[in-house]
């Protein structure tokens, strides 16, 4: 496990006595004055202390100086294992609740700590490596957190090595190093995140690859744990039941035959009315990535419905919560955390400036604060989580206007005006900055482009793009700014690199059925859907 260099911080204990209390203490230490106990460490180094201001922070000290063996007026004990700067800041802890973490000491802080048992060290050490956690060092931050029973850091590394597990088993050097039982624990996750099963067949392969000799013998108990029915059918006849760890493993057998067996029942199955009890190789993992459709046209009606697409099982759900205060069209959607705020729009008759939020987890909705102008056709991103509305149209009139939204506050505030009218533009976020790319001012469509730089609150124009688009999408995907449509039928790829000042034009050029759609992104993809069917 590596914590990366330049990670340090000076970390305070929020739940702790007042200053002046404890500059008073920390003084009496510094001087000496009043110590009943003294800390002697193997390199020679003393530490001076209060036997009851230990006893105040570490169940170790408490538990220590309570028996009739140090109850003499002057205590010496000698700490095993414990080095002078560890020490050092512990104690700095105990008595001033701050402590300096930085990528060098804060495994040895996290060790001394449980076994001195002063929990707040512990707490501010967990929150540390949490902040830090990557690619490199989540694993091993994992297996450090269950050696030390620091749950809640056990778990939210658990959730980042399943979130980041296509990459992960690429560009860690963690992962070869795996037990058997871990690596099990991992591919077979429901929670697995993987743009395809063969990720997960593929770091088993990989991890065998690191010590065939020792570890093929493992080769039909990871199995197990890969989703085998989901893998592309001619991948797995050719790549998978005829690769050497297979062949060679005769416990392997049972596992093909019966994969084999539900490959080529998999037709009768799909057209079998009834119900049938898929087997756990065959069931998608827990999707990490939902993608949500709210409201829009349905033919001719505005619809308040919403549907949710699995990436994972590559279907399409509708759910029986719609919006309460009814359909709309040409809205906005933006997410932060679990709620989906649905801004604007048009229900048919009027531009809206009202709010719904919807809660992904508990699928209850609630009306928010209203925009401070009506905003069809307008443009939204989020911004450090705070929902940004752009642009827009309300009666015959575009607008230069934006406002952001603060849910801590529940409160629309108007910043400063774009420097062109655009409505039916579209924005995202991409280094601390909002772009909104496109539109149309009420009598062309724009090519022009601009950038909203909160810190100063200021748009400045940048490069227009190589054609005029209204009602087309643009997304942040991998340092890039993508803008898709609006052209008929045909649509050309646009993105504007984040630390240039011109747009590239993507080789891929495709056909579309519909002028209008709508593109997302997800963890590892960009995808679009049809805002409605053109006529052919």
């Amino acid at each position: 496990m590596e914590v990366k260099q330049g990670s340090c911080c000076s970390l305070r204990d929020s739940k702790c006595m007042c200053t002046e209390a404890l500059s008073y203490l920390s003084g009496l230490r510094e001087k000496k004055t009043l110590c009943d106990a003294v800390l002697k460490l193997e390199d020679g180094r003393d530490f001076p202390v209060h036997r009851v201001i230990l006893s105040m922070c570490s169940e170790y000290f408490r538990n220590l100086f309570g028996t009739t063996l140090h109850a003499d007026e002057q205590t010496d004990v000698l700490l095993h294992g414990v080095s002078s700067d560890i020490m050092d800041q512990i104690l700095g802890y105990i008595y001033t609740k701050k402590v300096d973490i930085n990528h060098e000491n804060v495994c040895q802080l996290l060790l001394t700590s449980d076994y001195l048992r002063v929990l707040g060290v512990i707490e501010l050490c967990c929150q540390f490596l949490q902040n830090t956690l990557d690619l490199d060092n989540c694993i091993g931050i994992m297996r450090l957190a269950r050696c030390h029973f620091c749950v809640d850091l056990e778990s939210h590394a658990r959730r980042y090595v399943l979130r980041h597990f296509a990459q992960l088993y690429q560009q860690s050097e963690e992962v070869p190093e795996l037990p058997v039982e871990e690596l099990q624990t991992i591919i077979g996750a429901e929670e697995l995140n993987v743009n395809d099963e063969k990720d997960a067949w593929d770091c088993m392969i990989r991890w065998i690859d690191h010590d065939a000799e020792n570890r093929k013998e493992h080769t039909a108990e990871l199995m197990k744990n890969v989703r085998l029915g989901l893998l592309d059918e001619n991948f797995f006849l050719e790549e998978v039941r005829h690769h050497p760890y297979v062949r060679e493993n005769d416990a392997c057998k049972p596992v093909i035959i019966e994969t084999l067996k539900f490959l080529e029942e998999s037709e009768t199955i799909l057209a079998y009315d009834g119900e049938y009890r898929t087997p756990k190789f065959a069931i998608p993992r827990i999707p990490h990535d939902i993608i949500f459709v709210i409201g829009g046209w349905t033919t001719e009606i505005v619809t308040d419905s919403i549907e949710t697409y699995d990436t994972q099982a590559d279907r399409w759900i509708k759910m029986e919560e719609g919006d309460p205060m009814g359909p709309r069209v040409h809205h906005g959607s933006a997410v932060v955390g679990y709620n989906i705020y649905v801004i604007g729009g048009f229900d048919r008759f009027k531009s809206l400036n009202s709010v719904s939020c919807f809660n992904a987890v508990t699928k209850k909705w609630r009306e928010v604060g209203p925009m401070n102008d009506r905003r069809a056709y307008v443009s939204v991103a989020v911004l450090g989580g705070l929902v940004y509305a752009v642009g827009g149209y309300t009666d015959k009139r575009r607008h230069r206007t934006a406002e952001r939204y603060d849910y801590r506050r529940n409160q629309w505030s108007m910043i400063a005006s774009m420097n062109t009218r655009r409505s039916d533009a579209s924005a995202t976020a991409l280094n601390d900055k909002i772009y909104v790319v496109g539109g149309m001012n009420g009598q062309e469509y724009l090519a022009s482009a601009e950038v909203y730089d909160p810190q100063t609150n200021e748009w400045t124009n940048i490069s227009p793009m190589s054609s005029p688009r209204s009602g087309l999408s643009c997304v942040a995907f991998q340092g890039s700014v993508y803008a898709v449509g609006k052209n008929l039928r045909f649509c050309d790829q646009y993105f504007y690199p984040a630390f240039t000042s011109y747009y590239v034009i993507c080789v891929s050029r495709f056909r579309l059925l519909s002028p209008q759609f709508s593109l997302t992104k997800t963890t590892r993809n960009l995808f679009l859907y049809s805002n409605y069917n053109m006529p052919q």
